[in-house]
Parts: C-alpha cells; structure tokens; sequence
C-alpha cells in the first residue's frame, strides 16, 4: 500500500492532500477542498503529468539556444526520454514561435514546438 502526499496546484488554495492506494487502485484521498482537488489527486497519483521544458542548439541566431516545450502534458516518467531526443536536436534560424521542432516525440502524439522566434 503506498501513500503520497501531495500540495495541490490547481487553486490558490494550495490543500494538502493524502492519498492512499496502490497503482492505479486509489483507497482513500483526503485534505480536498473542492472537486478540482480530487481530480488532480488522483490523477497525480495514478499516472503524474507535466509540461516538458527545455532548450536546443540552433544555429544562424543571435542566441545559440532557443527555449522549446511540450505542447501538451506528457507522463512524467518519460521526462528523461524527451530529454534525450532534445538533447540531439539542432535548428536552424529562422524559427518562429509555435513551429514544430520534434514531431510526436517518442510516439506519445505530442509535439515539441518552439517558444520563441529566432
């Protein structure tokens, strides 16, 4: 049985919650105050998701980086993957801010798209 704690980041509120499971098998959450809350629980302690964040090299700019980010949430576990992937990725000016720079990263149907233009 695994319990996690966890400040939630959906409201201001910031509430401590609680949840006790195991996998995708939720057993109780506590310390919600709102249905938001529970929702961001569990899916924090089934299967956590984030924005991917990064830079790349690109070359025919001013700045010899350019910020890019995931353009929807990808599972955590896989942070270190798309990092790899990043990590072997060059661009060349121009870019512009939207444009897609890794199509579909490691088959998650996600795009890594540039934040910036260059």
């Amino acid at each position: 049985m695994a319990e996690k704690m966890m400040i939630c980041t959906v409201c201001p509120r910031g509430c401590s919650i609680k949840v006790v499971g195991e996998g995708s098998r939720i057993d109780s959450i506590e310390g919600f105050s709102c249905k938001r809350g529970e929702k961001y629980a569990t899916d924090e302690f089934i299967l956590p998701r984030r924005i991917f964040t990064s830079t790349v090299r690109i070359e025919g700019s001013d700045e010899p980086l350019l910020p890019v980010r995931s353009n929807a949430v990808v599972p955590k576990a896989k942070l270190f993957e798309i990092a790899a992937e990043v990590r072997k990725t060059r661009v060349v000016s121009p870019v512009r801010i939207s444009d897609v720079i890794i199509k579909d990263v490691l088959g998650l149907g996600v795009d890594i798209v540039a934040c910036r233009n260059a």
